[in-house]
């Protein structure tokens, strides 16, 4: 367990914030999707050597899910299962179910959480001027490598704070420089 556990510190080094990119209509609310919780690890995993495996296990009500840390050492890191029953017993139900899990998992298995808005939550959240908006996406725009392009964005998010526009602005522009690099 030595090596996957000192590369596991590394990894969490790096982590970022799993961020309230999607929104519930249902309940008018903002959630870190599963791929805004992948995003927010995979890059400090991978760079310390660690593989992300999520296992599934048949189930007759739900779903159930265990994440496991696989590291280049071949030593391996095996995080507990997580049981979700399905709402229905159809292909939604289990996939929903399944969507739920995964994501839970991983972020208890990675020791992260969705960004903090609870504090917010009674208050206006303040918004970001347009013009610095403008120049940390230009920040990331002028990004050379993924390196800079990670630190850019993890720094543009900091000074959105709260402001859901200037973060989906923010995430465009980030996502349209990762896709430079590919």
């Amino acid at each position: 367990m030595k090596n996957i556990a000192t590369a596991l510190v590394k990894a969490q080094k790096a982590f970022g914030p799993a961020l309230k990119s999607s929104t519930n209509p249902h309940f008018r609310s903002n959630y870190a999707d599963l791929a805004a919780c992948v995003e927010a690890v995979i890059d400090g995993l991978n760079g310390a050597g660690i593989a992300l495996i999520q296992r599934t296990s048949e189930d007759m009500t739900g779903v159930t899910v265990e994440t496991v840390f696989i590291h280049e050492s071949g030593e391996m890191l095996e995080c507990g299962k997580l049981h979700v029953p399905a709402s229905k017993q159809d292909p939604q139900g289990y996939g929903s179910a399944l969507t739920y899990a995964r994501r839970y998992s991983l972020m208890a298995a990675c020791g992260i959480a969705p960004e903090d808005d609870d504090g917010n939550a009674a208050t206006k959240a303040p918004t970001v001027s347009a013009a610095t908006v403008k120049a940390l996406v230009a920040d990331i725009a002028a990004c050379a490598n993924e390196d800079e392009l990670k630190a850019a964005y993890f720094e543009a998010i900091k000074v959105a704070g709260n402001d859901q526009s200037a973060k989906t602005a923010i995430i465009k522009a980030k996502d349209a420089k990762k896709g430079e690099f590919q």
